[in-house]
């Protein structure tokens, strides 16, 4: 969508909303739908809920050379789906360790970050070992696109180098060279995908 028109969309909004407000008395109550507690503005007869919406990412149509590029992106969409949530997880997890872990000697953060990762272990390690080569791909270039760093020097940090040169190794079997990151234009659909997913968190 042009960005003039998605402004008009939005002034157009803006306006009917205003035009409610002037025209109709207004009264705010909190409605309780299915356990869930909503803030309604009520005009009248007319009910209107009030609720935090997720960001959304409005960008131009894409264009692909063939229709293999074009399937591969619509894969890759699919898969980014299915571990978005997982990224937004993790990003969340690691900017709540920088916080709790600030000031803290290396000793008490090698132990906080034991503790987290065994809750971690049990709450994820099931859903995540099922995930394909290429969905796990693309939930790591999330991670590393987010936080502009390779995977290894976060376990590098978080563990140690030893764990980072075993991860290392063990993504190679894989195709993957964690110390080397994610890295724009390597796969020009990855790029396509990745910025249709804003997975900032609390930024």
């Amino acid at each position: 969508m042009p960005s003039f028109l998605y402004r008009y969309c939005i002034s157009f909004c803006l306006l009917m909303v205003f035009s409610l407000s002037s025209a109709q008395s207004e009264r705010r109550e909190r409605i309780e739908i299915d356990g869930e507690v909503l803030t309604a503005l009520i005009y009248d007869d007319d009910t209107i809920f009030i609720a935090d919406l997720d960001d959304v990412s409005i960008t131009s149509k894409r264009s692909f050379a063939n229709s293999e590029e074009q399937a591969l992106y619509m894969r890759y969409r699919r898969y980014a789906n299915k571990v978005y949530p997982y990224a937004v997880d993790a990003i969340r997890i690691f900017r709540e360790l920088e916080d709790c872990t600030d000031g803290m000697s290396r000793r008490q953060e090698k132990k906080w970050v034991r503790r987290l990762q065994k809750e971690l272990k049990d709450e994820f390690e099931d859903p995540l070992k099922n995930l394909s080569k290429t969905q796990g791909r693309i939930l790591v270039h999330m991670i590393e696109k987010e936080l502009d760093t390779p995977i290894f020097f976060l376990i590098k940090d978080l563990k140690g180098g030893l764990s980072a040169h075993y991860w290392n190794t063990a993504g190679k079997l894989w195709g993957y060279h964690l110390r080397k990151g994610y890295i724009v234009g390597e796969d020009p659909i990855m790029d396509m995908v990745l910025n249709d997913f804003d997975i900032s968190h609390g930024d």
